[in-house]
């Protein structure tokens, strides 16, 4: 929330770099070279994967290392050639020690099997003979190091390789398997960080800016984007908790990583763009009093990095979920492999049995609306239990539908994989909102935003299959998957404005719930422009309340009459309608706000300093 750049440069070595590959797949030479250099910080690492005619489609690079003898530090060894031109590196411009993903080609059968070996993943030092790297792009003006790495046969002897010559062609596995734990932690940890950031410096604008004689945090125009970014900073939190807590656990959760990857990133996007909307003019000028401006230019650098959002949603979220999460489809598809019959048709019964089952359920949970649904609570948010199994069970039903129906050009429908995609990633994020509920210990003030946040969940849910039925290519299919999906057609609603009252109420006038949404974030000494001076102003406004309330209802009975408000608080101390102390709370109230929407200006010669 301080420092994008600061952020950047932590966060990746511990998601994109060779770190965890190395871990898990370095020979043990390897590990005791590297691992406490980079844990140490002496290595920079960065991990060049993205090549200008191979971004989503990774696995089809151009970059080769063709098998070979060549001489590295005066001795002839076996090693790999390599020519590839990458681009978009994160940390490249400053790395020491570059993770390299390519193709590594046989041939002439130095290793005796393939001449295609498939894609292999190398560390290389910076010093590489036959490697250009130091160039830097620009990404949205934010200067976190980024630039491209080129190599013209460049030789490297076989030791790189990681995992030595057992990791030659191990490479996308490696990549597959291990780069899901930082994807869990990286981005989302980034985007809650903005999220919780545009709630504290919102909430305290909010209530320090007054127009028409009113904070306009009051006003349902604000409140409505107020409860938006609120809503979003309570459950996103939740689903980065529990992701890292598949982290912890010894998980490597591909799904759910690909889930807050890209929904918590789109999250951080709309709550941006809202931050900016109540902040209007002091958003847009740049200098050390806009708080928002810099987080707001780099959103679009975390939609795209680690799989662009749209391929994620598209492809990923449910390309891999449907496999990899169904209880039958792994085993069907291996015993096919095998040619196992017996154990292909206890796959397919069960498979069978499970679709039966669901359709059962999903109609009659339907039905009742998920009532006769087991709930692991009985407290006010036991229907929320309820009303997320009816959607998961409709959820389970018309996937396997899916699959069975469109079997393999499911794949190629991505409108409708994404809309599968959407289905499942509300039904994650509602599931751990409700988690992150009850480990709070069930918190009477964090109801409102509960029921916000899966009020919108379920809406997402509904509107996603809904979506499905409308667009399933067998129309008459279709037709019965409604009956027994949404018998009652769609029913629900996004989170009622009464509602939004509330959850917007928890980030103004100092509120005990915005400390708490907003915990971790660092608030600067409060004699430095920007959200230092704005919490000053908050704690001043704040306290000036009681004062004003006597004011305003002097004015209104008539008992103190209307006029600019330097003079109002001194005529109304003359009329004994507050004390002396208040008088002085109010100036300083009035100069906290007159502070408050101030905006940086530049002379003409400091602004043509300025990037």
């Amino acid at each position: 929330s301080r420092s994008i750049t600061a952020a950047v440069i932590v966060m990746v070595p511990n998601s994109l770099g060779p770190g965890e590959l190395l871990l898990h797949y370095g020979t043990d030479e390897q590990k005791k070279r590297y691992l406490p250099r980079l844990a140490h910080g002496e290595d920079i690492p960065c991990f060049a994967l993205t090549e200008p005619t191979a971004g989503s489609d990774a696995a089809n690079g151009q970059a080769t290392g063709v098998l070979c003898k060549g001489v590295y530090n005066g001795e002839e060894v076996l090693g790999l050639r390599l020519n590839f031109s990458k681009r978009y590196i994160t940390l490249a411009p400053v790395a020491t020690v570059i993770g390299l993903s390519f193709r590594a080609l046989d041939p002439d059968g130095l290793l005796g099997g393939n001449d295609d070996l498939g894609i292999t993943c190398a560390l290389l030092p910076r010093d590489l003979d036959g490697m250009e790297i130091g160039g830097r792009h620009d990404p949205m003006g934010i200067p976190f190091p980024n630039g491209p790495i080129f190599g013209v046969d460049a030789f490297i002897p076989m030791d790189f390789v990681i995992g030595g010559r057992d990791g030659v062609g191990q490479g996308w596995r490696m990549l597959m398997e291990c780069l899901a734990a930082g994807r869990s932690i990286s981005l989302p940890a980034q985007s809650v960080g903005a999220v919780q950031l545009a709630a504290r410096v919102v909430g305290a604008y909010g209530s320090v800016r007054e127009q028409f004689g009113l904070p306009i945090g009051k006003f349902e125009g604000i409140e409505e984007p107020l409860a938006n970014i609120a809503g979003h900073a309570y459950f996103m939190e939740a689903a980065r908790r529990l992701t890292c807590g598949f982290v912890d656990a010894g998980e490597k959760p591909s799904v759910p990583s690909a889930i807050v990857k890209a929904y918590l990133t789109d999250g951080m996007r709309d709550c941006m763009s809202d931050a900016l909307d109540i902040r209007a003019g002091a958003g847009i000028c740049r200098g050390p009093r806009n708080i928002l401006g810099r987080g707001y230019v780099a959103v679009p650098i975390a939609i795209t990095v680690e799989g662009a959002n749209i391929l994620t949603r598209s492809m990923i979220v449910y390309g891999q979920g449907a496999i990899r999460c169904h209880p039958f489809v792994q085993d069907e598809m291996a015993a096919v492999a095998e040619g196992d019959l017996a154990s292909f048709d206890r796959a397919m019964f069960g498979h069978a049995n499970f679709a039966a089952t669901n359709a059962v359920r999903s109609f009659v949970l339907g039905l009742t609306g998920g009532r006769f649904a087991k709930a692991p609570v009985s407290g006010f948010e036991a229907p929320c239990y309820r009303k997320l199994t009816r959607y998961g069970a409709a959820f389970a039903f018309l996937s396997d539908m899916a699959l069975m129906i469109l079997g393999g050009s499911l794949k190629r429908r991505e409108k409708l994989s994404g809309r599968f995609a959407d289905a499942l990633a509300w039904l994650y994020l509602g599931s751990a909102t409700l988690k992150r509920f009850n480990d709070d210990g069930r918190p009477d003030e964090d109801k409102a935003l509960l029921r916000w946040s899966l009020e919108l969940a379920l809406y997402r849910i509904e509107e996603a299959l809904a979506g499905l039925l409308d667009n399933f290519p067998n129309r008459p299919i279709a037709w019965l998957l409604r009956i027994l999906i949404l018998p009652y057609g769609r029913t629900r609603k996004m989170p009622s404005d009464a509602l939004g009252a509330l959850v917007a109420g928890a980030l103004l006038e100092g509120d005990k719930r915005r400390d708490k949404l907003t915990a971790a974030i660092f608030v600067p000494d409060d004699n430095l422009p920007g959200l230092g001076m704005l919490e000053r102003s908050l704690e001043a406004v704040v306290a000036s309340r009681p004062a004003e309330a006597k004011i305003t209802a002097a004015v209104r009975s008539g008992a103190l009459e209307k006029t600019p408000s330097a003079s109002l608080s001194e005529r109304a101390m003359q009329a004994n309608i507050i004390t002396s102390n208040d008088k002085r709370v109010v100036n300083a109230a009035d100069a906290a706000r007159l502070d408050a929407v101030q905006v940086d200006w530049f002379d003409a010669e400091t602004y043509q300093t300025l990037r």
